[in-house]
């Protein structure tokens, strides 16, 4: 039999997608903290800091590259937040994925996400990693499960379900191997990926913020259990951080597939926009307490930019409902920042 033909920027989500969706915001409710006061993340709970920035779109992008938020040159304001993967006790020295989520302000347009349409927030969320750890969301149902059963130690299981070599996740073993062994400096100076697909008007990208110099302290710092939040705090406080920001377009949908994001795509890496992070502290506990309530979601976006895969549609599931049941908790209204709050902060 052929192998289906499938179109660049198209969804092919299986008939039952549901049913695991499901599963997920279950695991996803039961794993979250509603003990701990006030209520975590699920997931990134542990912050390195949250600064603001400027997210400058290039001037005379090519007309192909002029889409959505990069239709024309304009400076946004940002705040960008950089996390560790798992929980807060987890010491930074450990072997991790680390996060960079970008939440551009007053962006003009409609919103994809239900029930925040008039949003003017537009979110981006990248990994220190290009693709996914788990093909599908019947395998991070089944990796979740494995983790259970692990009790906080590796969960091999997933992996080695059993002995029949064909049902082994040996590219998913790489990938999990790599994010754990990475040697981590400092969040600024890492390149973070999207890892799963967005559009890109009628098309479809993934995205990645690359330090656009070294962005580094030139002494090395001690690893303590919270030492990425310190290395970055003293390097802002002298210094500023760029990143360069890419868009990666699909270019074939049979080597670079929308529904299976462990598959990194073979694509150039086209700059649109510059980070700039300038020097600031971001410590005070009242910057601490604001940055806590505000959510980060892939679903904060144009339809230009509209997350696509299975993995994104699960995010639009879990993230809502987790962020409100987490607000709900807190006793903390759930909203999006203004840039009055970015002028305050």
């Amino acid at each position: 039999m052929s192998e289906a033909v499938l179109e660049i920027g198209k969804e092919y989500p299986p008939q039952n997608e549901a049913e695991y969706l499901e599963k997920l915001l279950e695991i996803a409710q039961h794993n979250l903290n509603r003990q701990q006061k006030p209520v975590m993340r699920g997931e990134h709970a542990k912050p390195h800091g949250c600064v603001k920035a400027q997210f400058k779109v290039a001037e005379n992008l090519p007309e192909h590259l002029r889409v959505g938020i990069f239709t024309e040159p304009k400076t946004y304001s940002a705040f960008v937040r950089f996390s560790n993967g798992n929980s807060r006790s987890q010491p930074d020295n450990k072997g991790d994925g680390r996060g960079m989520a970008i939440k551009l302000l007053d962006v003009p347009g409609k919103k994809v996400l239900s029930g925040e349409e008039d949003a003017t927030t537009h979110d981006f969320i990248l990994i220190n990693h290009p693709v996914f750890i788990v093909r599908n969301l019947q395998d991070y149902v089944d990796f979740f499960e494995a983790a259970k059963l692990a009790k906080g130690k590796f969960p091999v299981k997933f992996f080695f379900p059993g002995i029949n070599p064909w049902e082994w996740h040996l590219s998913e073993l790489k990938i999990a191997i790599s994010l754990l062994t990475k040697k981590i400096q400092s969040p600024l100076t890492l390149q973070y990926w999207s890892m799963t697909p967005y559009k890109f008007g009628d098309k479809a990208m993934k995205l990645s913020a690359k330090p656009g110099k070294p962005n580094k302290l030139a002494k090395s710092y001690p690893k303590s259990d919270n030492y990425l939040q310190q290395v970055m705090s003293e390097y802002l406080a002298e210094n500023e951080a760029e990143f360069d920001f890419f868009v990666q377009i699909q270019t074939d949908a049979q080597k670079m597939p929308i529904e299976d994001p462990t598959v990194e795509w073979n694509a150039p890496l086209e700059k649109v926009a510059t980070i700039t992070i300038p020097r600031q502290t971001f410590t005070s506990p009242t910057q601490i307490e604001f940055t806590e309530n505000l959510s980060y979601n892939p679903w904060h976006s144009l339809p230009e930019h509209m997350p696509l895969g299975g993995i994104n549609r699960a995010r639009k599931l879990i993230y809502q409902q987790i962020s409100q049941i987490r607000h709900d908790d807190n006793h903390v209204s759930k909203r999006e920042p203004t840039l009055e709050d970015f002028e305050s902060f």
